[in-house]
């Protein structure tokens, strides 16, 4: 079998390319310890959102983010009472990367564990 010598080429220049690129994620799980099933969850972050229509009681949620930007970690829901929640989190920034464990407490209580990297500095 016979390669193109054009593709002889390329191959090494895309091979680099596809290395080179880094795609940084942050892997989320939203717990329910509450004891009651919430409602209209919703977690923003820098540039977007996600969320569920509702989360039984002691449920996980696992959802993978992408930052871009940076800005603060909020959590919204309404809890089995009909009462509405806001909290707002850790400070995000983009190139971070790692794990955030978001445990929604009873009270309108919130917990958050972090283990992300730190974003790079870029220097202009």
């Amino acid at each position: 079998m016979k390669i193109h010598p054009v593709l002889l080429a390329v191959f090494p220049v895309a091979a680099l390319f596809v290395s080179t690129c880094h795609s940084y994620h942050v892997e989320t799980t939203v717990e329910n310890r509450t004891g009651g099933a919430i409602q209209l969850l919703e977690v923003d972050y820098p540039s977007a959102s996600y969320g569920v229509n509702s989360l039984a009681a002691g449920a996980e949620y696992h959802y993978r983010i992408q930052l871009r930007g940076s800005g603060p970690l909020k959590v919204l829901y309404t809890g089995s009472d009909g009462r509405k929640t806001q909290v707002e989190g850790p400070m995000l920034a983009e190139q971070q990367e790692g794990r955030i464990e978001i445990a929604i407490l009873p009270g309108g209580k919130v917990e958050f564990h972090s283990d992300l990297t730190d974003a790079l500095v870029r220097i202009k």
